[in-house]
């Protein structure tokens, strides 16, 4: 007797090929043809090397990519919004004048016509780019929460990322020192665009942030750079761990900012050579695999009465003495 709940107790055998015996019909011994070769697959690492490496010719990029890379993005990697918008007077001067392809220029209705502004007009005309004259409650909007705008924004493509190892070449192939700083865990905007500012007056030639759990460059960061972001590259890391040892493989040294740090910043000896300086966030600070793969454990004294220094003033004042060391022995 069939026992209940069971619908096939009772049945007899079902013929022919079962799940499993890998005779289900003929057409599944044919084969699917030759296997493709690995630059071939999307998903396969030599895939994603060709791919990148496509992407990156087709940008005009220069270099070799695919000999050090570890990233799915060939030069530079966009963002996934459409546009950006730059506010602020010095920002979208800077982009203008870094003849970023920009798509809009917008005005506030009787803005006050400064030099600056009169600057902006005759570039955005003389580029073909549309003027649009908006009022001030539209360009709060554009702006965002917390956003100064002071009459003036420039709609621009997402912010293309450079990548770290092009970043490095291109530094070594002008036949500069490389100074650079990365960021780990950083995730305020306005920090990452302090530490721009910060870079550009300091004579660094870029920052590197990683792929995730990282500010990116969008209108805070513009903004808080002052326009330095049109002038300092940013590159992505997919993996900060992974890149910091490849510069060092390169002949750079890795110096992270820590509180307890093993050398005290002024008395700093590597500020001559290549040097990356790794920031941490305010609260976490460094992640422990960085802090393995730094060559020294940097901090810069400070008062007692205060804990800890903003990620932007410490990359700033780390920065500092690293130009000012250099400047010394030139």
């Amino acid at each position: 007797m069939a026992k209940p709940g069971n619908p096939s107790a009772g049945k007899g055998k079902k013929k022919g090929p079962t799940k499993g015996t890998g005779g289900k019909n003929r057409r599944s011994l044919e084969g699917r043809g030759p296997t493709p070769k690995a630059e071939d697959r999307a998903w396969h690492p030599a895939g994603k090397r060709k791919a990148a490496a496509e992407r990156y010719a087709a940008a005009g990029g220069k270099g070799a990519p695919g000999k050090a890379r570890t990233s799915t993005s060939g030069g530079r990697a966009k963002k996934d919004e459409d546009t950006e918008v730059v506010t602020g007077r010095n920002s979208v001067l800077e982009a203008l004048r870094a003849r970023i392809p920009a798509t809009a220029f917008y005005i506030a209705q009787r803005v006050e016509m400064d030099d600056r502004v009169k600057e902006m007009l005759a570039t955005a005309t003389q580029r073909g780019i549309p003027v649009l004259e908006v009022t001030r409650p539209e360009l709060d909007r554009m702006a965002g929460f917390d956003g100064v705008h002071q009459g003036v924004a420039l709609k621009v493509p997402p912010y293309e990322y450079a990548h770290p190892q092009d970043l490095l070449e291109e530094i070594i192939d002008r036949g500069q020192l490389p100074l650079l700083v990365a960021l780990d865990g950083v995730t305020d905007p306005r920090n990452l665009g302090a530490i721009i500012r910060s870079t550009a007056a300091f004579g660094g030639q870029g920052v590197i942030v990683p792929q995730r759990r990282s500010a990116s460059v969008n209108s805070a960061a513009w903004k808080t750079s002052a326009g330095a972001a049109a002038r300092i590259p940013v590159a992505v890391a997919p993996n900060l761990t992974t890149t910091l040892k490849e510069f060092k493989k390169q002949g750079v040294f890795v110096l992270g900012l820590a509180g307890d740090g093993d050398v005290s910043l002024p008395a700093l000896e590597l500020a001559d050579r290549p040097v990356v300086i790794v920031v941490g966030s305010e609260g976490k600070g460094l992640s422990r695999l960085v802090t393995e793969n730094c060559d020294q454990i940097v901090s810069i004294p400070i008062s007692t009465a205060t804990e800890s220094l903003n990620a932007g003033i410490a990359a700033s004042v780390a920065l500092y003495q690293v130009s000012t060391l250099r400047a010394a022995q030139e």
